[in-house]
């Protein structure tokens, strides 16, 4: 999180909060009030957000705790819209990459998750021209995004071995991995999820066999943009302006890559890590 922040060129450290538990509860009011008091009892230091698994209203049973909460509903809100832009750009710039052009008319993505995040996604690609491939745990997730952009839906792994140009993950982390990379047909992977690589060499391997990688965290960082957005008391449409940013921070990351000899996801690591060291 302190190098998404950095990266994205926010003033901003880096925390997460994880709630162990059924995320399907019902009972969330005492969960969320607990995690409350426990953000207020940290003084301001860590100001916590939705994400996977909570909502808005989760957010608003933190706030009758603490102030220290952001993406409340009649403020940012759902951050997944914003998330799902900054990917969009990302997908975007790495298609300019590899084919010279942004366009994706005709290109075809699989999305791997239909979550909020996936869904926002999906419609922003389907609005640009791409075909979609789709998959989720859930079917009726799924057969949702399906529906609105005439998606073809897939099972399971079958995913990762999906006649695509792009691959886009948007579910959890770590699905970049032995087993996975030779199911690859992508030409690029560029998604929403967290730690997509299950460890730094799967980016080499990535690398070796000529898939571009957007690093996930300059690529998902919509996310904290709106929260800090909400923070620092931007209208939406100028979160939404600092997530198109993303696009420039992408090809900035390729150059760098290809000007050092490094993989992209080192390449990331560098551009937040020189941002740190000014700011100290």
């Amino acid at each position: 999180m302190t190098y998404k922040n950095a990266v994205a060129g926010l003033n901003l450290g880096g925390g997460k909060s994880i709630i162990i538990g059924d995320n399907k509860t019902k009972d969330r009011e005492k969960i969320f009030r607990a995690h409350g008091r426990f953000v207020e009892s940290l003084g301001g230091r860590y100001i916590t957000a939705e994400d996977v698994g909570t909502t808005t209203k989760d957010m608003d049973y933190v706030n009758m705790e603490t102030e220290h909460v952001a993406g409340l509903a009649g403020k940012s809100g759902n951050p997944s819209p914003v998330t799902a832009h900054g990917v969009f750009r990302a997908v975007q710039a790495s298609a300019n990459r590899m084919w010279g052009s942004d366009s994706l008319e005709g290109k075809c993505v699989a999305v791997q998750g239909c979550g909020s995040v996936g869904t926002y996604l999906a419609k922003e690609l389907h609005e640009a021209g791409a075909k979609l491939i789709v998959s989720d745990i859930d079917a009726a997730k799924a057969a949702k995004v399906s529906r609105m952009t005439g998606a073809e839906i897939v099972e399971g792994d079958a995913i990762f071995s999906a006649d695509a140009d792009i691959f886009s993950p948007c579910a959890l982390g770590g699905i970049i991995n032995d087993t996975t990379i030779p199911m690859l047909k992508a030409y690029i992977v560029a998604g929403g999820a967290n730690n997509q690589l299950l460890e730094e060499r799967h980016g080499d391997e990535l690398q070796r066999l000529g898939i571009l990688y957007a690093p996930d965290y300059v690529a998902n960082a919509g996310g904290v943009i709106n929260v800090f957005g909400e923070v620092a008391g931007w209208d939406a449409q100028h979160a939404l302006d600092k997530a198109d940013d993303i696009y420039d921070t992408i090809l900035k990351v390729f150059e760098i890559a290809d000007a050092r000899h490094i993989s992209t996801y080192e390449a990331a690591d560098r551009v937040a890590e020189q941002r740190l060291a000014a700011a100290k």
